[in-house]
């Protein structure tokens, strides 16, 4: 029936439509999004109250940006303090930004522990941790603790954050980021902010590497591909006699034993070509993890069966 215009549908929602509502309506309505008020439309919104009123709110020019700054870009909000300033007494003297604030009460922030805007702002922090702007990370950290969000939560991302985007380019990334919550769950808020805080400012400046987060995602897929290949006989243990019969253990070589320490023999399946997941970034410490790797491949080729 809204498909053919026998009826035609009107909503508004504060929900993002692509998830609240069903796939099918979505497909046959327009969606208007309608965005948070710019200055110029606050400013233009006052002045038709003001029309209304026929005469001017008993504001000082900063106290009439500090009302449309506390409205916080809603237009009912503006109004609805607007209404308070009027019904101040004709002889009030305009207000400064500090009389308005003893006046009227400041819109709380646009947020929603665990809907769209949630989302938004955790995405808007943990890519402006990835693209090494502190100053933008930490705005988005106070703007979810002012909006009531559990600091736990951003935490829990600290942490993911340190694994997925710094990863060995800076080894101490992790462990600041597990003591930063650490201190906050002795604290608790407002102080064991501040070591959260710290955990933004030290992930948003630190060398960044996925290389860690890309080499796991391609030994999953390996993992699945391959099934349950038997590890080689070399590297099994033989506790029995039994085991030792069917070669379990057979030529293995500690690598303490070995020249630098170091055996260069095969521990994937038999059958199975060397495969190279892990690729460190030429950034921080994982520089120096590369140039480990690549000494290790240099001695592992020299030492195969092959090069003999």
């Amino acid at each position: 029936m809204v498909e053919d215009g026998t009826v035609v549908l009107v909503g508004a929602t504060t929900e993002n439509p692509s998830f609240a509502l069903n796939g099918a309506l979505l497909s046959r309505c327009q969606v208007l999004v309608l965005r948070r008020l710019d200055d110029e439309a606050m400013e233009r919104l006052l002045g038709r109250a003001e029309t209304e009123l026929d005469r001017k709110l008993p504001l000082a020019p900063e106290g009439r940006a500090a009302l449309c700054a506390m409205a916080d870009g809603d237009g009912r909000a503006l109004l609805n303090m607007a209404e308070q300033v009027a019904g101040l007494p004709a002889t009030t003297t305009p207000l400064d930004a500090v009389a308005l604030a003893n006046i009227v009460a400041r819109r709380a922030a646009l947020y929603d522990r665990d809907r769209e805007e949630h989302y938004n702002l955790i995405s808007a922090l943990h890519k402006s941790l990835r693209g090494s702007d502190v100053d933008a990370a930490l705005y988005w950290f106070a703007r979810m603790l002012a909006g009531g969000e559990d600091p736990r939560y951003i935490a829990r991302r600290l942490v993911r954050f340190a694994s997925e985007d710094v990863g060995l380019a800076d080894p101490q990334a992790l462990p600041l980021t597990l003591a930063a919550w650490d201190a906050y769950e002795r604290l608790g808020s407002p102080e064991g902010d501040l070591a959260l805080a710290q955990a933004v400012l030290y992930l948003g400046a630190a060398p960044k590497s996925n290389a860690a987060y890309k080499a796991h995602k391609a030994a999953s897929r390996a993992a699945r591909d391959t099934g349950s290949l038997m590890p080689p006989t070399h590297i099994l243990n033989a506790p029995t006699k039994l085991m030792k019969t069917l070669g379990y253990g057979r030529g293995y070589t500690y690598d303490h034993e070995a020249e630098d320490a170091f055996s260069g023999q095969n521990y994937f399946p038999d059958g199975v070509d060397r495969l190279e997941f892990y690729r460190p970034v030429d950034r921080g410490f994982e520089r120096e993890v590369g140039k480990r790797l690549a000494h290790w491949a240099k001695l592992r080729e020299s030492r195969s069966p092959d090069s003999a």
